[in-house]
């Protein structure tokens, strides 16, 4: 939906410093009534998959699913878009490691950390573990990345890693990577498989 996008782009302008009116409009037009926090695109693709399996416009349903561009961005927009601000629900993903950071931030703008979803590791880490790894050297072998994987296996630095964190790591070292696999690994899954941190967000919207 094009207006959801308009509003994404408002609201990331909003916190970046710039004004908060048009997405405030927007947020009122539409209307918007949750907004979905993610660190980065390559989460917002994985959401963005499931909801599609399931058939699901979580767009049409009022629902921004919106890439931060970094964890540590989650105060800022909690304030912008939680009761302080906009006083939209919030829920979203976050890493075990950053879980108090979270909970912390999301307090502060008197939003509610019980909304937010943990990854062990990362959502890459848990779809790896979904799947289990020689499933995703065959989607890896599928997407004609396989090549570049076992060249990324052989570094020096990968040799005393398992192979879920050298396929893990493989999947961020190059621009795009991420977001392209974020959708192919969630499409492969089988539905009794999905990880319950990505089953759980979707399942409360």
């Amino acid at each position: 939906m094009a207006d959801m996008e308009s509003f994404r782009e408002a609201v990331t302008a909003w916190a970046a410093g710039g004004p908060g009116d048009p997405a405030r409009e927007l947020a009122a037009r539409l209307p918007v009534r949750a907004v979905v926090l993610l660190e980065g695109p390559s989460d917002a693709a994985a959401v963005g998959a499931l909801a599609a399996g399931r058939g699901r416009d979580l767009a049409a349903e009022g629902v921004c699913v919106l890439p931060m561009g970094g964890a540590m961005s989650v105060g800022r927009f909690a304030r912008l878009l939680g009761p302080p601000g906009l006083g939209l629900r919030l829920t979203g993903l976050c890493d075990e490691a950053e879980r108090r950071y979270y909970a912390r931030a999301l307090a502060e703008a008197d939003a509610a950390p019980r909304g937010f979803f943990v990854c062990a590791a990362d959502l890459e880490d848990e779809l790896i573990r979904a799947l289990g790894v020689t499933r995703v050297q065959e989607l890896v072998r599928a997407e004609g990345d396989l090549r570049a994987l076992q060249t990324f296996q052989c570094q020096p630095a990968q040799r005393g890693r398992t192979a879920q964190q050298q396929v893990r790591r493989f999947l961020g070292t190059k621009k795009g990577r991420k977001i392209r696999y974020g959708r192919v690994l969630v499409e492969a899954l089988d539905p009794d498989r999905v990880p319950a941190p990505l089953d759980g967000l979707l399942t409360s919207l």
